[in-house]
């Protein structure tokens, strides 16, 4: 993709292309714009974070506002979480996944026009912020990220991270879903979500407040910083501008895909 990473390239169109819903026959008006085209515009602001109004009309990739309807429509379809799904399960299949643990940490982002999962931010000076919230492999790949108000205790998302993983195929058995343990700092600390990690048969491996760190706990969950590094260098996540959270998610569910579809690309010998 070179300098242009929001040119969508023939092999991962393969993948997306069978989860696009069809357009109805007699849909009313003109012929809608190519999907394939308005894909890279939604990548194109993906990438660059310029609003939905000024995407330059003379990359042909329509205009802002059908290539924000068609995120909306793609995202009620399911696409970007099937394809995050699919590009994790191709993974799995070529063992680039690490199951022996999964770490987990949140990540405050300005929200510039409010709207829903929003609120007053405890490191921002109060100004109105989100959280993302990261669940990722042993290797930094992303799992599931759930949005927040910037006011949200990480601990209350932790089993809702856990049980987000989605069911991941790609080799002999039933889907794998369960990590073997979970790392957290202090701010995850609570004894009843060690209970109930433990009954999942999760290892909960999480700092406790007041006593020292756990030996060697940081260099084990040094990946989740690389994983937000990845996901914010997609600007248009780094600043949330989605007033609407289902587009917001849609947009975070996508740039997840992409990860997952980088690393693929350059999966160790076992991919088949």
């Amino acid at each position: 993709m070179g300098n242009r990473p929001w040119i969508v390239e023939d092999e991962l169109w393969a993948l997306i292309e069978p989860l696009l819903p069809p357009w109805p026959r007699k849909a009313p008006g003109p012929k809608p714009v190519d999907d394939r085209l308005c894909l890279q515009g939604i990548l194109y602001v993906l990438y660059n974070d310029v609003s939905w109004q000024l995407l330059p009309l003379e990359l042909g990739f329509g205009s802002g506002q059908t290539c924000w309807r068609r995120l909306g429509r793609w995202h009620e379809a399911g696409v970007f979480d099937q394809l995050h799904r699919l590009l994790l399960s191709e993974l799995h299949a070529a063992g680039d996944l690490d199951w022996s643990r999964a770490c987990v940490d949140a990540s405050h982002i300005r929200a510039k026009k409010g709207g829903e999962a929003t609120g007053p931010s405890p490191v921002d000076r109060g100004k109105t912020g989100s959280k993302h919230h990261l669940i990722c492999d042993g290797k930094g790949t992303p799992f599931k990220v759930i949005t927040t108000a910037a006011n949200v205790n990480d601990v209350t998302q932790t089993l809702a991270l856990v049980d987000g993983i989605p069911a991941v195929a790609g080799r002999l058995g039933r889907p794998r879903h369960r990590p073997d343990a979970v790392l957290g700092d202090k701010g995850y600390d609570s004894n009843p979500n060690r209970r109930e990690l433990r009954r999942r048969r999760i290892v909960p491996v999480i700092s406790r407040k007041g006593v020292p760190n756990i030996k060697g706990l940081g260099k084990l969950r040094y990946v989740v910083e690389q994983t937000f590094s990845l996901l914010h260098h997609f600007k248009r996540l780094a600043v949330r501008w989605e007033r609407r959270l289902d587009l917001h998610d849609a947009l975070v569910s996508l740039a997840c895909g992409l990860i997952c579809w980088r690393r693929l690309k350059t999966a160790g010998p076992g991919r088949p």
